[in-house]
């Protein structure tokens, strides 16, 4: 377990800001892992040495049970004791490595749901850009409308005036009273029939 902190404080020590620690926390995390070894070797050798100096049969095994059980002495309490602080040491290397676990579950969870908000603006984005090509086609398309028809009433305008100089006053008065005769046949057609 000792082995599978480290790999994931290398892990962390590649992009530290990816997983939300800096240096300090690092460093720190790197002597905590160091301590754990050293206590897991420790363990290691005084376990070692206690099944060399009692043998492996299993009544010298049954007899270290009893032994154990029973504690008379302060050298089996201080045994019974490092066995205690051992346990509590992979309890607590055990909860520290599922606390890692975890973050790093939750970490991916997040990124997840970010990538999932990163697409969906990225497809909103694209809509709107379709959006606006669209607006701008109309745009242009209405652009090209307007100078046509701008162009037409310029020529209109310019007919109308060599009309109204060649009409004069008396043509003008003419062209007005059957203009309204042309409105009033229109009006009463499309409002009494």
């Amino acid at each position: 377990k000792v082995d599978e902190l480290e790999k994931t404080i290398s892990v962390a020590a590649r992009d530290p800001a990816w997983y939300g620690i800096d240096q300090v926390e690092l460093d720190k995390r790197r002597r905590w892992t160091s301590n754990a070894r050293t206590q897991v070797k420790n363990v290691k050798n005084s376990v070692a040495t206690g099944k060399e100096s009692n043998g492996t049969s299993t009544s010298n095994v049954n007899g270290m049970r009893r032994e154990l059980m029973r504690l008379p002495n302060s050298h089996q309490t201080d045994k019974f004791n490092n066995q205690y602080k051992a346990q509590d040491n992979d309890d607590f290397i055990s909860s520290e490595s599922d606390r890692q676990l975890l973050l790093i579950r939750q970490q991916d969870e997040e990124l997840d749901e970010l990538s999932a908000s990163v697409e969906r603006i990225g497809g909103v984005g694209l809509t709107i850009h379709e959006e606006l090509l669209a607006q701008e086609k109309i745009i242009d398309e209405l652009g090209m409308e307007m100078d046509s028809t701008s162009n037409r009433l310029d020529f209109v305008q310019k007919k109308v005036g060599m009309v109204m100089k060649k009409a004069g006053a008396k043509g003008q008065i003419m062209m007005i009273l059957f203009l309204l005769a042309l409105f009033i046949v229109l009006f009463v057609l499309v409002f009494f029939t």
